[in-house]
């Protein structure tokens, strides 16, 4: 347990709640793919004494004094994610993935100026353009989609077309619900072709691009990478911008981060990002995302052999996609409650031109950093789905669901949340 005297002592309400989380956490299954357990290391930096300090601007150009260690600290968060991205200038300020996009879409667009991104429905996410968000009230979004959604093929000839003829200032590549890896060397070079950056949004497979398993695109031509710091990477919740070689580009994300769009930065935060950074770098994190795909598999395996549709036929990442209400006659949003009630944690998630509404979707998305951080290996992972599967299928046994819920809880006790990665 964490010690949490001092609240214990000062206001018993939060207190109940930190204490009640930490349970949650313990005893469940954690499946939510954005989600990880960051090491005691990441949450002392986080919750430290640089939450006291304002240090408005840049390393050496600050606008208030007493910035010597605050310096240090985010120079060796920048120099660390170098080495960890192969990239040449980083912006480790943004204090989330969301705000890292916009800072990026004003540092490179003007008003006006079209972006073509990954379809929401097919994939994408909401800061990609989807109608809810004000970003779609400055620029002009257009989508490109899967063109097989039970093998997650891009279509990258209409990709490319499209582009021709809208003429994007931006191509976007990155997701939050799709589960294959994107053809880098083809998405650079039709944005190159139409004169228009070439942008990812990693922040799903962060974890995985930097533990050497997925494709960097800075390898295939990428200008620029913004990414949250959590998920996969297994740091705290924040944001960073990766420019590859182009210092002008850079000048032009850091100007909009600060001031054009926060004001001072979380030095906490920033100081956890380092930490986190330091322990990607480590060999062993190389391990840590080889068994975050390998398990995914392994889940994938279980799922196949008991007939239930995964979107784009699987996984070659961290998560899958399953349509549970076209399989199992359970809606996205009756399966997370299911699942929830007996100590599983996924979310409800639509699927590809999904006939249902987005608060109660026909699918789920699940993933496997979180456990694979707790050291579940391919065969407590089938073990899992194998369990998720009958809570869906057994859903009216209210003492199968007992039973369930207790194998749960005794496998989170075989394999207890780290403290720390060796």
């Amino acid at each position: 347990m964490n010690d949490y005297s001092h609240i214990q002592k000062q206001d018993e309400e939060v207190f109940a709640s930190l204490l009640g989380e930490e349970t949650r956490e313990r005893e469940g299954i954690e499946l939510i793919p954005s989600e990880n357990y960051v090491s005691k290391a990441v949450r002392e930096a986080n919750s430290s004494i640089f939450t006291n300090k304002y240090s408005e601007g840049y390393p050496g150009k600050r606008y208030y004094g007493g910035q010597f260690y605050t310096d240090i600290v985010e120079n060796l968060a920048i120099d660390r994610a170098k080495q960890l991205f192969g990239a040449q200038f980083v912006n480790v300020q943004p204090h989330s993935g969301a705000n890292a996009n916009i800072a990026m879409y004003f540092a490179l667009l003007e008003p006006g100026d079209t972006i073509l991104g990954m379809d929401l429905s097919h994939g994408g996410h909401l800061t990609h353009g989807h109608p809810v968000t004000y970003l779609t009230k400055i620029f002009k979004f257009i989508r490109y989609k899967m063109k097989d959604v039970e093998t997650g093929e891009i279509d990258y000839d209409e990709m490319r077309a499209t582009a021709l003829e809208h003429k994007p200032k931006i191509i976007l590549a990155g997701y939050s619900a799709y589960p294959r890896e994107l053809d880098y060397a083809k998405i650079a070079a039709i944005a190159h072709e139409v004169g228009a950056y070439a942008v990812m949004d990693m922040a799903h497979i962060a974890g995985l691009i930097a533990g050497g398993v997925m494709k960097n695109p800075f390898d295939y031509g990428f200008d620029v990478m913004t990414t949250t710091t959590h998920k996969t990477l297994r740091g705290p919740r924040g944001g960073m911008i990766l420019t590859y070689n182009n210092p002008e580009i850079a000048k032009k994300i850091d100007k909009s981060v600060f001031p054009g769009l926060q004001g001072g930065p979380l030095m906490n935060t920033i100081a956890a990002k380092a930490v986190c950074f330091g322990e990607a770098l480590k060999p062993s994190f190389k391990t840590y995302a080889a068994r975050i795909l390998e398990n995914a598999k392994a889940m994938e395996t279980v799922f196949k052999a008991k007939n239930i549709r995964m979107l784009t036929g699987g996984t070659s990442s961290h998560l899958i996609l399953a349509d549970v209400f076209g399989s199992l006659q359970v809606t996205g949003k009756e399966a997370e409650n299911l699942l929830d009630s007996v100590g599983i944690t996924l979310n409800k998630n639509a699927i590809a031109d999904d006939v249902r509404g987005p608060m109660d979707p026909s699918g789920i998305r699940f993933g496997t950093p979180a456990i694979t951080t707790r050291g579940f290996g391919t065969k407590e992972c089938a073990r899992v789905a194998e369990l998720m599967i009958d809570t869906l299928t057994n859903r009216e046994d209210k003492t199968k669901l007992e039973e369930i819920h207790s194998e749960i809880k005794s496998l989170c006790e075989a394999f207890p949340i780290p403290d720390s990665f060796t």
